[in-house]
């Protein structure tokens, strides 16, 4: 029990620290030992110290997949179950780190990526999907940018539930849904995103392991630009 806890905060410390990516490595390498603590870390309070654990989860995960596919298979399991109501929890981090672990590995991804996707779609013969509560939809739609940079194929059935949530009233829905518009080229998406320029509600994103601040409307520009190939000037 000991060990245990001298592991989760010697993990819970490296996520926290400068040279946290230099640790990654040796995160995959423990393997199972470090599942559990990453899933404590998605549920600390520093924000960038949970968006880490998300991309450590991806760093175990995938290599857990490449060994023994089943053990990989298991977490994801758990962090579906974590997302039922009838689990009992909440499942904070568990949309942000399923699609870190499909972006990290092919397998898991093919397998698993339904399951993203279906957490943003609003579908009423299978309510137990699509995630009401918005800061859990929040990570999905994340999600979905996430699995777009990387498995563009995987993402193509999410486009009417995306354009669905360029009109979501959270802000930062709204956002990340902006991005992830213009990471898949969605031209349909165009006048929504043209009406979202002049939108100043701010978001906290997650890309390239850097935590930055930006806003719908920023977003909404640069899917825009990223659609059409021209500079905003010319949008």
């Amino acid at each position: 029990m000991a060990q245990g806890r001298e592991l989760k905060r010697r993990i819970h410390d490296l996520l926290a620290g400068d040279g946290w990516e230099d640790g990654l490595p040796g995160l995959a390498e423990l393997g199972q030992q470090a599942v559990a603590p990453l899933f404590s870390a998605l549920c600390g309070s520093s924000s960038l110290a949970r968006w880490r654990a998300v991309t450590a989860f991806g760093e175990v995960v995938a290599a857990l997949a490449a060994r023994t596919p089943e053990k990989a298979r298991v977490v994801m399991r758990r962090f579906i179950w974590s997302l039922n109501d009838e689990s009992g929890g909440i499942g904070w981090g568990a949309p942000e780190a399923m699609a870190e672990i499909m972006a990290r590995s092919p397998l898991v991804a093919a397998e698993y990526h339904n399951h993203v996707l279906a957490y943003i779609h609003e579908d009423h013969c299978r309510p137990d999907c699509y995630l009401e509560h918005a800061p859990l939809r929040r990570g999905a739609v994340w999600g979905v940018a996430r699995l777009c940079q990387v498995r563009p194929d995987l993402t193509a059935g999410a486009e009417a539930d995306l354009l669905c949530a360029l009109g979501d009233c959270d802000g930062t829905i709204r956002g990340l849904a902006a991005w992830a518009c213009g990471l898949m080229g969605l031209a349909s998406a165009l006048p929504q995103l043209r009406a979202m320029t002049t939108d100043t509600s701010a978001l906290e994103l997650y890309r390239d392991r850097t935590l930055a601040e930006t806003t719908v409307g920023a977003l909404a520009t640069e899917a825009v630009t990223r659609i059409t190939g021209l500079s905003p000037a010319h949008n």
